[in-house]
């Protein structure tokens, strides 16, 4: 089976890619960011009148992009407890691991998917955290 998803519960996909896509029984997600699917902001940032960031909450976006994630594994079939593999994208990773580590123990403490946490110098739009996901799917 090899089906592809989209959903209206999570922030659009910037390019010409899938929310996610089933291939058998494993549920691949597109990289989702914190970007609200309401109006497209992303929670608790800051930007002067060039768009230059002035400050950002990683707190508010971690539990935005969580959020994301939910909604699009759900909308597929799939669900938070299915979760089989997470990448992680930070763009301050110094400075954010510490926050982003709780708050992701709490999301994914009784789940115990295998992770990866990668810094990187930017993102396709000014989030500080990005998933790619793979969970599996009856």
């Amino acid at each position: 089976m090899n089906e592809i998803f989209n959903t209206d519960k999570a922030s659009k996909p910037l390019g010409a890619y899938p929310h996610a896509r089933r291939v058998g029984n494993l549920l691949f997600l597109s990289g989702i960011g914190s970007r609200n699917v309401l109006d497209n902001s992303i929670p608790g940032l800051t930007t002067d009148e060039k768009g230059k960031v002035i400050s950002y909450d990683i707190e508010a976006e971690c539990h935005a992009v969580f959020k994301n994630v939910r909604s699009v594994l759900e909308s597929a079939g799939s669900s938070w407890e299915k979760i089989v593999d997470v990448t992680v994208f930070l763009t301050h990773m110094e400075k954010d691991f510490p926050k982003y580590n709780k708050i992701y123990n709490d999301y994914f403490g009784d789940v115990q998917a295998c992770r990866t946490t990668v810094g990187v110098k930017s993102l396709p739009t000014p989030i500080a955290i990005e998933l790619k996901v793979i969970a599996t799917i009856d």
